[in-house]
């Protein structure tokens, strides 16, 4: 499916693998110049490979999403090569837990909420006076159905998807007037290397992820792409500040 960008750059956070990569290469066949972020620099140059294998531009910049500096340098970097930012796709994101809410840790907690929250409101806060600068752009954030209910045993992501979301529906109407949309992407069980470490480790937990899914199987990377870009597009320019299901129809029962 063939979208309409006004834009001509997007940055990915999180692009090495997954759904960031699969994000990153679908922004590249739409011919967008992409910026792949990550800390893992094998993976995320390996995706710039592949979008260059394709025909496309693409660029690596190390960025550690927690720390400031890092965040600064990944943004001037987008500036100093492509000259400007129109998306960008928060994408960073970690997933620890083990237990219930009383056997976490304060480095659990930590991690995941610097990872999770901290580093979505870094990117947001050094994205957003680019982009209000040039006259206009869009964000997505990746939050997860996790943020929109309850999730046992992974109560801290839980609270960190939770605040993703209330940064995206907080900077969304700040910046609605501005003709900078802001919204986020609920993914359910995807179909990543994360996930295929789980289901390797102990096969009934990929029984159970499909089963949680009315549509009766778990999701693709591809699919979470294809509901980045249509928030990004031109089509979707009269939706910011929502936080868009993509689960199988899992948060519908």
């Amino acid at each position: 499916m063939s979208m309409t960008f006004t834009g001509q750059v997007a940055l990915v956070t999180g692009g090495a693998a997954g759904i960031g990569r699969a994000t990153a290469l679908a922004f590249a066949a739409e011919g967008l110049k992409v910026v792949v972020a990550d800390l893992d620099r094998e993976g995320g140059e390996g995706t710039v490979q592949l979008i260059r294998a394709a025909g496309g531009e693409a660029l690596f910049v190390t960025c550690n999403v927690t720390r400031d500096a890092d965040v600064q340098q990944l943004l001037a970097r987008t500036v100093e090569v492509y000259g400007r930012l129109d998306y960008a796709f928060n994408n960073a994101g970690i997933e620890i837990e083990q237990g219930r809410l009383a056997e976490g840790s304060e480095a659990e907690f930590d991690a995941i909420m610097g990872v999770n929250v901290k580093g979505v409101w870094l990117c947001m806060k050094y994205q957003l006076p680019l982009m209000l600068a040039q006259g206009g752009g869009a964000i997505v954030n990746t939050a997860s159905v996790a943020g929109l209910g309850a999730a046992p045993r992974m109560s801290i992501y839980s609270a960190s998807k939770h605040a993703v979301i209330g940064l995206t529906k907080s900077a969304a109407i700040e910046y609605a007037k501005k003709k900078v949309r802001v919204n986020a992407v609920c993914p359910a069980v995807i179909d990543t290397d994360m996930f295929r470490r789980a289901y390797e480790a102990d096969p009934r937990k990929g029984e159970f992820a499909a089963a949680m899914h009315p549509v009766g199987r778990i999701g693709k990377v591809e699919e979470i792409a294809s509901a980045v870009l249509y928030l990004c597009s031109d089509g979707a320019a009269f939706t910011t500040g929502q936080a868009l299901a993509v689960d199988g129809g899992a948060t519908a029962i």
